[in-house]
């Protein structure tokens, strides 16, 4: 029978591989001196946005980066370090983390992998600050509409005009008759 210890740094390793082959997707927080109920805000916070906090020694968390071929995170990975899991939009989790580190100095978010690219936490204070997806979708949509919306209004302008100089015609013959 296997140690319990052996047992918990398998399963934390591929928890760890398993989420970043999935989403190729993770950013990395170190939260030193910040209280449990800080901790379970910030995980209240994660998982309203489809996010999860995963808490992991440093050295398992080495050897699985490791295993992946991404030693480049390794930098940022010191002291008591999380992984936020997520699959859906990074921009909404990097505004989750944000707004909970101006609240919570004792966070520190390091940087991050996005789709196979290593962020430092300047590119994800910078992710935080882009309009979430729905506004994005909501500007192109608009976009595409103010040039069709400006032909259907000078064509109906143009109807108008020929409707109003019908009506002149119109009123101008009843008159010479």
């Amino acid at each position: 029978m296997r140690k319990l210890g052996l047992l918990v740094k398998e399963v934390s390793s591929q928890t760890i591989r398993k989420n970043i082959q999935e989403t190729n997707s993770v950013f990395i927080i170190k939260y030193l001196g910040m209280s449990s109920s800080g901790m379970s805000d910030l995980r209240k916070s994660l998982s309203g946005v489809n996010a999860s906090l995963f808490v992991v020694r440093n050295k398992i968390a080495m050897r699985a980066l490791k295993d992946l071929g991404r030693e480049d995170l390794n930098t940022m990975i010191d002291g008591p370090c999380g992984f936020v899991f997520f699959k859906d939009e990074p921009v909404s989790v990097s505004k989750v983390l944000w707004d909970f580190f101006k609240t919570h100095e004792q966070l520190k978010i390091e940087g991050g992998l996005l789709q196979n690219v290593v962020l430092d936490s300047k590119a994800l204070e910078a992710l935080s600050k882009l309009p979430s997806k729905e506004v994005l979708r909501a500007q192109v949509v608009s976009g595409i509409k103010a040039p069709i919306t400006s032909f259907v209004m000078v064509l109906s302008n143009t109807l108008r005009k020929l409707v109003i100089c019908l009506d002149q015609v119109k009123q101008k013959k009843e008159k010479n008759n």
